[in-house]
């Protein structure tokens, strides 16, 4: 009977770290990396001027009662736009709301929008939870269909008959072990062709191809203020390197 007890304790310490022994690691940074932030000023950005600012060295934007957005609104990179790329951040942000980094996406100017800043495209979630699904990392389609394209342990294709889920790559105790709370947390973005990989605090979370006629192929990088309850949310170490 003892023998047949630890070996159920030694299965559930398994079990219960088998999240993060999963995920596979994240590639090296190694290359030429271009710096989207100088840590002093939004030169290079545009944003609502009234909710995005420089603080301590990191992108703050923040939403209160008394200055509000009209409708999700975006902090958008303002030189070039980018296809295939490996692009690194840190990030933190309140619990009240969520956040995202645009990528592939298109700056919406139509007249129809609510603001001057709103953007439709591929969006790596940012948010400051640790329960599935709710949590940073998932691909959402802003304003361009779909959904929740590609949740936080899938490995997934969609194609023309919709999304086929592979693999799972970390589970619920694996990202409560990765994800730091009330922290900064380290991401990657890699997008090469229809394959893109989400990485975070170095393990894979993401890895998704998309072969739907809706998949885009390159856009404009952007920082997301939800609308709807206060919050705030900071950036910093933000850099790119181009794919060959």
């Amino acid at each position: 009977m003892k023998r047949i007890a630890i070996a159920v304790m030694v299965c559930g310490w398994l079990a219960a770290g088998a999240g993060i022994a999963w995920a596979q690691d994240a590639p090296p940074e190694t290359g030429r990396y271009t710096s989207l932030f100088n840590g002093k000023d939004l030169s290079g950005w545009d944003g609502d001027p009234r909710l995005w600012s420089v603080v301590d060295g990191a992108i703050h934007g923040e939403t209160t009662e008394k200055h509000q957005a009209n409708g999700n609104t975006f902090l958008i990179y303002q030189q070039g736009e980018f296809g295939d790329f490996e692009l690194r951040f840190s990030f933190r942000c309140s619990s009240t709301n969520n956040s995202g980094v645009q990528y592939r996406s298109k700056h919406i100017t139509d007249g129809n929008v609510r603001n001057a800043w709103v953007v439709r495209g591929y969006q790596h979630e940012i948010r400051n939870e640790t329960k599935l699904p709710n949590v940073a990392g998932f691909i959402y389609g802003e304003g361009i269909g779909r959904g929740r394209i590609c949740l936080v342990g899938e490995k997934a294709v969609w194609g023309p008959d919709g999304k086929r889920v592979l693999d799972t790559l970390i589970d619920q105790a694996g990202f409560e072990k990765l994800f730091r709370l009330d922290d900064w947390n380290d991401s990657i973005i890699v997008a090469r062709g229809t394959h893109i990989q989400h990485y975070l605090n170095g393990k894979l979370i993401v890895d998704f191809t998309d072969r739907d006629d809706l998949a885009l192929r390159q856009g404009i990088i952007a920082l997301q203020l939800h609308a709807g309850k206060p919050m705030w949310v900071e950036f910093r170490d933000l850099r790119i390197k181009e794919l060959k």
